[in-house]
């Protein structure tokens, strides 16, 4: 590791806040990558900030130097009035910030063409809290060549589409200057998150345009708005899918390998979301910086993305048990093997069938992101759905899993075989744990279809008998 990356780890060590949101230490997940967690993305009610920061990354030549570096030329809020040791930790963060936005290294030229791309990366804490960057990378309006720069949001809410939309608004009006920005985000800031399927109008006035008003809508179906299966479905197909899911449930080491970081980062923030209700819990990083590109021999699990223009650096490093994904020509490059065995046949098969209905009909993303989720919802319902039932719990409502006893309780020895794997890992750990702690079941999206699931059995056995 160069002493750029050196610099990055050392920037990153971020404390935890005494007081406002938490703060991510960052650092130690970059430091010690099998210690990094990343959950899936919370459900919010509605009521917080949409955002902590606005950010315009631009490129600034080193001294005596050809390479760039990339800075931070505009910031907004300043945030003047912190505490001292508060004003040290949002340095931090904002001295690393400018690598993951520029994670192509130090290389550049003036262009006069440059494809726009939206992309976004995770700081993640050991305990699970992170902010996410949304990025646009693009060239600034202009004559002549030029060099691209990023606008970049960051928040601690997941909220992809969302996001883009704001971005578009932020592009828009710093084609005509940086004054109308603020008033934007400030109203912005202001308002408050909406709930799922709910709704916040701002105001905004920009000059020879008037008054407008921007509409901003949060999906209904919350556990998927931090998602966008597109991308996946383009450059991979479904067995190949199966296939990452299959290694990511237990908890493997996965690359993906792509020339855009727009779609580095939606294909990745798609393979996590598979694992609904479960949350992966090691070394993420949707867009791994050229100085950081050592994670790829860390020894315990990890999910990262890779620019193409690193394939051999990644083919050549030292890395075992590796799943090494061409989104580019959508191919294995490297593979354990045994992924086609992970799963038990008769579920694969339930979910490959469940995936190629109806696909060519689905029009919009929300459909297309149902139809995607689904069947491994599904997958998971079927084969550890009825895990509340194998909760004891003692007369202070403290829970314990019985954990052979839930095993056993599968009558397929295939989902029984698989299920002793799955119990292992810590996917499902993390999930018991909080099981556990919780005196009643989450009334959430997974319990709905559990329910649902136990619905349909009980009407098939009336059904089963009559047959007899």
């Amino acid at each position: 590791m160069d002493g750029l990356g050196r610099r990055l780890r050392a920037s990153l060590r971020l404390k935890r806040g005494h007081g406002g949101p938490p703060q991510d230490n960052s650092g130690e997940a970059l430091k010690e990558p099998e210690r990094a967690q990343e959950h899936s993305l919370p459900n919010f009610a509605g009521g917080q900030h949409f955002f902590e920061y606005l950010l315009v990354v631009s490129l600034k030549k080193k001294r005596s130097e050809d390479d760039y570096e990339p800075i931070i030329t505009y910031q907004f809020p300043k945030r003047e009035n912190l505490l001292r040791g508060q004003q040290e930790e949002e340095e931090r963060l904002l001295k690393a910030i400018p690598l993951f936005c520029f994670p192509d290294g130090n290389e550049w030229a003036s262009l006069t063409e440059y494809p726009r791309e939206t992309f976004s990366f995770v700081l993640t804490n050991v305990d699970g809290s992170r902010k996410i960057g949304y990025c646009r990378r693009l060239l600034p309006a202009g004559p002549g060549p030029r060099l691209p720069k990023v606008y970049c949001i960051i928040s601690c809410i997941g909220c992809f589409g969302l996001f883009s939309k704001i971005l578009d608004e932020v592009e828009k009006r710093h084609q005509i200057s940086m004054a109308v920005i603020y008033p934007f985000m400030q109203g912005l800031r202001e308002a408050a998150f909406p709930a799922p399927g709910k709704t916040v109008t701002l105001k905004s006035f920009i000059p020879d345009s008037g008054t407008e008003f921007i509409s901003l809508t949060r999906p209904l179906d919350s556990h998927l708005e931090h998602v966008d299966f597109s991308s996946l479905l383009h450059c991979l197909s479904f067995e190949q899918i199966l296939q990452i899911f299959a290694s990511a449930v237990l908890e493997r080491k996965i690359i993906f390998l792509a020339e855009g970081l727009s779609t580095l980062s939606q294909c990745i923030h798609a393979a996590a979301a598979l694992l609904y209700p479960f949350s992966w819990a090691h070394t993420y990083i949707p867009v791994v910086p050229e100085s950081l590109l050592a994670t790829v021999c860390c020894p315990t699990p990890f999910m990262v993305g890779v620019q193409m223009r690193f394939q051999q650096e990644v083919m050549d490093s030292p890395m075992e048990e590796v799943l090494l994904v061409n989104l580019c020509e959508g191919t294995f490059l490297m593979s354990v093997g045994d992924e086609k065995d992970i799963l038990p046949p008769k579920l694969q098969d339930d979910i490959l069938d469940s995936l190629g209905q109806g696909i060519n009909e689905l029009k919009t993303a929300e459909q297309i992101n149902e139809h995607v989720s689904g069947p491994f919802v599904q997958f998971f319902v079927k084969i550890v759905g009825h895990y509340a039932s194998y909760i004891k719990r003692e007369a202070n409502g403290q829970g314990h899993f019985q954990e052979r006893s839930f095993c056993k309780a599968l009558t397929s020895k295939t989902n029984r075989r698989f299920v002793k794997k799955f119990v292992k890992t810590q996917l499902f750990s993390l999930f018991i744990q909080e099981a556990e702690k919780s005196k009643n079941p989450p009334a959430g999206y997974f319990q709905q279809k559990i329910l649902e699931y136990e619905e349909q059995k009980k009407q098939k056995k009336p059904r089963e008998k009559t047959v007899k």
